[in-house]
């Protein structure tokens, strides 16, 4: 499992700053260490206490061969959290979600399938028999669903579990995850409501460098796990 940071590391990461006071969740309370400037200020011996939690359970989930789902559509978020679940191999949404992805998985089935034959199709030629008008609109298809389908592309049943980066912004995944019983870690600022999150991490989820941080420990948790996994024969 990858080492949790040092409150140092995180308060360089800004991991800390809170949201301004009038948006304070009550819910929150407990992560929240005091107010600075008309902002709250989160506890990151608390974030420290659950990140190693989280850490722990996204290990535990990629042993046992399950799937973790990455999630950040919010503009600053998304070259991160795709980064992070490329380098890992795992799928993600940095587009926009499509309602349905968990509590409808086979329509989104039918939209990653087309996606996968299309891609295949081009790649061996297959469209070169069509008009240029009709390769061109292939080409818009395929370019369409990229953005939708992209990253959930090989995904091939609804996730073991999802990590969120920021909890109001993806309120419908968070809906849908929470229908499904799919376990939620995510980061959870001072205007959410942790108790919706099966492994909150209290922390900032609007800076970089805060989301980065804890993404890039994320996919290193992930990583440990896929390397437990591998090990697993060997050691037997």
């Amino acid at each position: 499992m990858p080492q949790v940071p040092d409150l140092l590391t995180m308060l360089k990461s800004g991991v800390h700053f809170g949201h301004k006071l009038s948006k304070r969740h009550p819910k929150m309370e407990p992560f929240i260490f005091t107010s600075k400037n008309g902002f709250h200020i989160i506890n990151i011996e608390e974030t420290q206490t659950r990140l190693q939690a989280a850490l722990a359970f996204v290990e535990k989930v990629v042993l046992n061969g399950g799937t973790i789902l990455f999630l950040g559509t919010k503009k600053q978020a998304q070259p991160i959290i795709r980064k992070y679940a490329e380098a890992c191999g795992m799928p993600f949404v940095v587009e926009r979600w499509l309602g349905g992805t968990f509590t409808n998985f086979a329509a989104i089935s039918k939209l990653t399938k087309k996606y996968r034959s299309l891609k295949e199709q081009k790649a061996r030629g297959d469209l070169e028999k069509y008009t240029k008008k009709e390769r061109l609109d292939f080409d818009r298809e395929i370019q369409k669903l990229e953005k939708v389908v992209g990253g959930i592309a090989e995904m091939n049943r609804v996730p073991e579990a999802i990590f969120v980066c920021d909890i109001k912004k993806e309120k419908t995944a968070v809906r849908e995850a929470i229908r499904k019983n799919v376990p939620i870690v995510a980061l959870c600022d001072t205007n959410t409501n942790p108790d919706l999150v099966t492994y909150p991490i209290p922390s900032n989820d609007d800076a970089i460098k805060s989301i980065e941080l804890m993404t890039q420990l994320i996919a290193a948790a992930v990583a440990a796990g896929q390397a437990a996994k591998r090990a697993q024969p060997a050691a037997a």
